[in-house]
């Protein structure tokens, strides 16, 4: 009987399976386009027109400067708008720093002053480098020839979207 028992557990133990000693798994990351602002700058930079005499009726044109740069995932498609600034009751001013005299101005976004800015139209930005973008934002104003001296300053606020 003993030996019957022990038969009986011999058969029950389980023969050695072969081992798996090669299996594979999965890896994957999801890349998320968008932009990133460089620069430790709290402004996107200045449009600055100059010093020119207050009889002077000429037209003055500048681009935006210093500031920040953004850099892009390649093939992003990054837009932007700009406000109408702080004096736009009609149209962009520059408003004497201490006083209520104005000066018009108009935005652009090409050097040739060709393509108008208008008050947060969105327009897209074009690059080339996607490791350094600058904001295309180009200024003009006619100097009218009958304000008063001083300092005329706006602040326009820029947003970005991608």
């Amino acid at each position: 009987m003993w030996l019957r028992a022990l038969l009986a557990c011999g058969l029950a133990v389980p023969l050695p399976l072969s081992a798996v000693t090669s299996q594979s798994f999965q890896v994957s990351a999801t890349i998320i386009p968008g932009c990133l602002i460089v620069g430790g700058s709290s402004n996107y930079g200045a449009l600055t027109y100059g010093s020119h005499s207050a009889l002077a009726t000429s037209t003055v044109t500048a681009a935006l400067t210093g500031g920040v740069t953004l850099q892009c995932t390649p093939g992003v498609t990054l837009s932007m708008s700009v406000d109408g600034g702080q004096h736009s009751s009609t149209g962009r001013n520059l408003q004497l720093n201490s006083g209520s005299a104005r000066v018009a101005y108009q935005l652009f976004r090409d050097a040739a002053f060709s393509q108008g800015l208008g008050i947060d139209q969105s327009v897209n930005v074009a690059y080339s480098d996607a490791n350094n973008i600058s904001l295309p934002i180009y200024g003009r104003l006619q100097l009218p020839g009958n304000q008063p001296g001083g300092t005329y300053s706006d602040t326009l606020q820029v947003q970005l979207t991608w």
